[in-house]
């Protein structure tokens, strides 16, 4: 994780002078890159109702790689999705990096063959994780664009599904379909993954959500905002702010958030199904071939989803997941790829992986997140 570098010393100062959402007030600001357009702007029409579901989703296989089709099909039978909504697409298996040029055939046969009801995509495999200065997730939810790429520390543009509450079809209104890595190596963590996705499902479980305060500086800046989530969400769900390096022997674990680059004892806590837990570090986004802690491991220790960056981020934190937003999203009856995608910013250079439709809270509308962060829902222009 590289620290603070002149290119964004006046955010990390207005960060620490307004707190925790300086940054996006100031990436808004007109001739910022996250102020230019999105990929797509918003398609005028009826508005859509009911939650997001099994109807929904399409899952993306390589047909190349047997694992990636005994996942695909393992979750196919599990959450009932329909034939047509499975496609089949082939490139090279067990590559991290995928050539931009192999993506743009692979995304012309999947746009091709998605069925136009279709919102979001649940990608079969664990590798690659990365196209090109992307996220694989970010590449196909964007397309290959450099506006959400950085070299260096700099900020990326803003996600258009950033803090979008109002957002229930994102294709229907955006033109965008969320991505998340039904990432596992076995099909025995593939299984464990899909049933805890699933054993979830309306069961508003109790637990507590752990936010661990570090000792690495570099790694500690979403621990300026805890307060906030705690005192938002804390007459919901438990939430207890740790100052420390680890958690050990937790039995209740609903969500866990820190910043190190390898987090010890995370085996020996138990996660409730529908767990959400992530590390900011660099590199947890390399799925399997990382330096530091895969966000793999989260997913083998118990949790339901994570993320993580594949490509050097520095360290801000809008380019990871506000624990608040994703918190209070999944509160209110949003399904995991929503609740993760609406609370990251800048998501371009970082991999969602999990079971996109657990749904640990039933849908309701009383309980509006944008309170958490101050974040006002607001489509990227």
């Amino acid at each position: 994780m590289v620290g603070e570098r002149p290119a964004a010393l006046a955010l990390h100062r207005a960060r620490r002078l307004l707190g925790p959402l300086a940054t996006l007030l100031l990436v808004l600001l007109p001739g910022s890159a996250a102020f230019r357009s999105g990929p797509h702007d918003a398609v005028a029409g009826p508005p859509s109702v009911g939650p997001l579901d099994h109807r929904h989703l399409a899952i993306v296989i390589n047909a190349a790689d047997p694992l990636s089709e005994t996942i695909g099909r393992t979750y196919q039978a599990a959450r009932l999705i329909p034939a047509a909504q499975v496609i089949r697409v082939r490139f090279p298996p067990g590559v991290s990096d995928l050539s931009p040029q192999v993506f743009r055939s692979v995304k012309r046969m999947v746009d091709r063959l998605t069925p136009a009801h279709v919102q979001v995509y649940a990608l079969a495999w664990a590798a690659p994780y990365r196209v090109g200065c992307q996220s694989v997730t970010s590449a196909f939810t964007f397309g290959l664009d450099d506006r959400f790429c950085a070299t260096g520390c700099r900020t990326t543009a803003l996600s258009p599904l950033f803090a979008r509450g109002d957002v229930n079809r994102p294709w229907d209104q955006l033109r965008l379909r969320p991505s998340m890595l039904l990432a596992a190596t076995s099909p025995d963590k593939a299984r464990s993954l899909i049933q805890r996705g699933m054993a979830s499902d309306g069961t508003a479980p109790p637990g507590t959500a752990y936010l661990l305060s570090s000792s690495d500086a570099a790694r500690n800046t979403r621990a300026s905002g805890y307060g906030r989530v705690a005192a938002t969400v804390g007459s919901r769900f438990r939430v207890r702010l740790l100052r420390s390096d680890a958690l050990v022997g937790a039995d209740d674990v609903m969500a866990y958030f820190t910043g190190l680059a390898f987090p010890p004892g995370i085996r020996t806590n138990r996660y409730r199904p529908g767990a959400v837990a992530d590390h900011l570090t660099s590199f947890g986004g390399r799925l399997v071939d990382s330096t530091q802690m895969s966000a793999l491991r989260w997913l083998e220790a118990g949790a339901t989803g994570s993320y993580g960056t594949v490509v050097e981020p520095c360290n801000f934190p809008e380019k990871f997941s506000d624990p608040g937003l994703l918190l209070s999203y999944y509160l209110r009856g949003d399904t995991l790829i929503e609740s993760y995608w609406r609370s990251v910013a800048m998501p371009g250079q970082g991999v969602f992986i999990g079971e996109p439709l657990a749904r640990p809270w039933p849908a309701q509308d009383a309980f509006r997140p944008d309170a958490v962060s101050g974040a006002r829902p607001r489509r990227a222009r």
